[in-house]
């Protein structure tokens, strides 16, 4: 397993009984996991402490449940990262800190290329961690998101950690639509980066279900990849997708047309009261 296990500024404090403890910057969050299923004892005094806690509702969904007067957003820094937090729906707070291994990852990747221009597509790029880690190793980025509101996020996050004046396009699209014109136009890229919602749905009602769409689509980036591609980098949160089936995906489709080979792990967070690390998903990489 990959580790994100050089954060300052966010700790999994604990997790039991289907519940993450963990602390962002200040703010002290209890959200739900569904991978926990184990039931230790809830013995750290940050349980019966927290600023917000995240309650799932019986009928679906669910809210915030204040504690602590919090305020309406704040940043947490990742190294020279800055990223801009807040209590949004369905429990999230904009960013994943596992994905930090995937982003010291991809800047080595960039900083060892020894190239001048790397170009780089970040797809279902979100709030744009990966987007604003390429950025500082002075790559060249297109974020491409569905979301005009989790793009214009990233776009604070560039501003935050100071690449906000970097080569970077930002895309609000359809990611399969906005990849089928690139091949279209003759456009290339030296690394694609990939994460995948399990299911959602595109700016006008278009929807992806990940198991049934994924080989497809990385069919279709594959050919968007350049003449000396460096990398694919795809995550995934879904857990009937597992690392290995992702590396089968990349096996077949782009090592057997460009060469290279292919690795997949789980990531996960080091969680501080048990010791233990709780798992966050999965990452394939594949490699020229």
């Amino acid at each position: 397993m990959r580790i994100a296990d050089e954060w300052k500024e966010y700790e999994l404090i604990d997790c039991s009984s289907g519940e993450k403890l963990e602390r962002w910057n200040r703010q002290i969050l209890i959200r739900p996991d569904p991978q926990v299923i184990w039931k230790s004892e809830k013995a750290h005094r940050l349980w019966a402490q927290p600023s917000a806690q995240y309650i799932r509702s019986r009928t679906g969904g669910g809210k915030w449940k204040v504690f602590k007067r919090m305020p309406p957003a704040w940043q947490i820094r990742y190294k020279d990262l800055t990223f801009n937090i807040k209590t949004m729906g369905f429990k999230h707070t904009g960013l994943f800190p596992e994905q930090a291994v995937n982003w010291d990852f991809v800047r080595e990747l960039i900083r060892n290329s020894n190239r001048e221009d790397v170009k780089v597509l970040n797809l279902f790029a979100y709030t744009g961690g990966a987007t604003v880690a390429c950025l500082k190793e002075g790559a060249s980025v297109v974020h491409v998101d569905a979301s005009k509101g989790m793009t214009n996020w990233a776009k604070e996050n560039a501003i935050a950690s100071g690449v906000a004046d970097g080569d970077v396009r930002w895309i609000v699209d359809d990611c399969m639509k906005f990849v089928q014109r690139e091949i279209r136009r003759g456009n290339s890229y030296d690394i694609i980066i990939l994460d995948p919602p399990s299911y959602g749905r595109g700016p006008k009602g278009e929807i992806w279900h990940l198991e049934d769409s994924l080989y497809d689509f990385m069919k279709t980036v594959e050919k968007v990849l350049s003449d000396e591609p460096i990398a694919v980098i795809l995550n995934s949160y879904t857990t009937g997708l597992s690392a290995s089936v992702m590396k089968y995906i990349l096996d077949d489709i782009v090592v057997k047309s460009r060469g290279g080979s292919s690795t997949a792990d789980e990531i996960g967070l080091p969680v501080t009261a048990g010791g233990g690390v709780l798992p966050c998903g999965a990452t394939a990489i594949w490699q020229n």
